[in-house]
């Protein structure tokens, strides 16, 4: 589902309480947007060097 398809099921209600909230919210430390960038570029926690070698069959 595209964004444009999500926006088009919610009220513009919803919308504009969304907007009012996000408006509300901190802007994240640095070390949280670290901690994130971490968890969203290797969400498993592994690395490509530290992956364990595939098993030849």
């Amino acid at each position: 589902m595209t964004r444009e398809e999500r926006l088009a099921l919610l009220p513009p209600e919803a919308l504009a309480y969304i907007d009012a909230r996000v408006e509300e919210a901190p802007e994240p430390t640095p070390e949280l947007v670290e901690e994130l960038r971490r968890i969203m570029t290797r969400p498993a926690g592994v690395t490509p060097r530290t992956q364990p070698a595939a098993h030849a069959a």
